[in-house]
């Protein structure tokens, strides 16, 4: 009898440890597609808060990301792969920031390496997930807590580099609900929501993701649309012409 407990402890002590409760987030997410998408595009709207006003101040009816992930990242919270994002209002652009894989630029120019790297720095996080159990992360248990009544696991993915973030776990559907890491600006988190499944491939994306800095909200992005694994092309992640000369360096 007492064999038979132990063995059952041991089962629920492993059920428990921060790699399988990685291992079945994957899972449940598209499991080897959903740890090597080459490429994403997401379509949808976004509202924008100010930290004094209770509302959100702007509404953006177009909002938009396209991202070519680098299947060998390690660096956490530093650009990777490439990544384009416009928002636009009723038709007019509001703001627009893109990566190549080497340069940084936005709708007012191309941006300097440290401004660039601190700005990724705010922002690059979630990804690394995918990356958490290959060799050379570790992988840590933190304490559990609850986010919008959902029972959350939480596990800190360490990269090789010693950069920290915290993901929590559903531990009920095992959707990934909670992003959280240090950043120049404060403490950064996101939530994810509104969960939907699609097919081939396989895929769980959150249609609703909130961002905060030091516990302040942000803003609310509402995933409308997605693609998965679909080609697309450099062009779409280059500098616009106007802002390099004819010989593409940076004016």
């Amino acid at each position: 009898m007492l064999s038979i407990l132990l063995v059952m402890a041991a089962a629920t002590a492993d059920a428990e440890s921060p790699r399988a409760i990685i291992e079945r987030a994957v899972d449940v997410a598209g499991g080897e597609q959903w740890l090597n998408p080459q490429t994403l595009v997401l379509e949808g709207s976004a509202d924008f808060y100010s930290p004094a006003v209770a509302g959100p101040v702007r509404h953006v009816d177009d909002y938009r990301m396209w991202r070519a992930m680098d299947a060998g990242r390690t660096a956490a919270h530093a650009a990777d792969g490439k990544v384009r994002i416009t928002a636009r209002m009723q038709g007019k652009l509001l703001f627009e920031v893109g990566y190549d894989g080497a340069t940084t630029w936005n709708d007012k120019g191309i941006v300097p390496k440290t401004e660039a790297d601190k700005y990724w720095a705010e922002n690059f996080g979630f990804g690394i997930i995918r990356q958490a159990l290959k060799q050379g992360f570790r992988l840590e248990r933190a304490p559990d807590r609850d986010i919008g009544g959902h029972p959350l696991n939480m596990v800190r993915v360490i990269d090789p580099g010693g950069a920290a973030t915290l993901f929590g776990i559903d531990a009920q559907s095992h959707f990934i609900r909670y992003m959280g890491f240090a950043t120049p600006r404060g403490w950064h988190e996101r939530v994810y929501d509104d969960f939907v499944l699609g097919q081939n491939p396989r895929w769980l994306q959150a249609r609703e993701v909130t961002l905060f800095y030091n516990g302040v909200r942000q803003n609310t992005v509402h995933w409308r649309r997605f693609a998965v694994g679909g080609p697309i092309p450099d062009s779409q992640f280059a500098p616009p012409r106007e802002l390099t000369n004819s010989a593409g360096a940076a004016k």
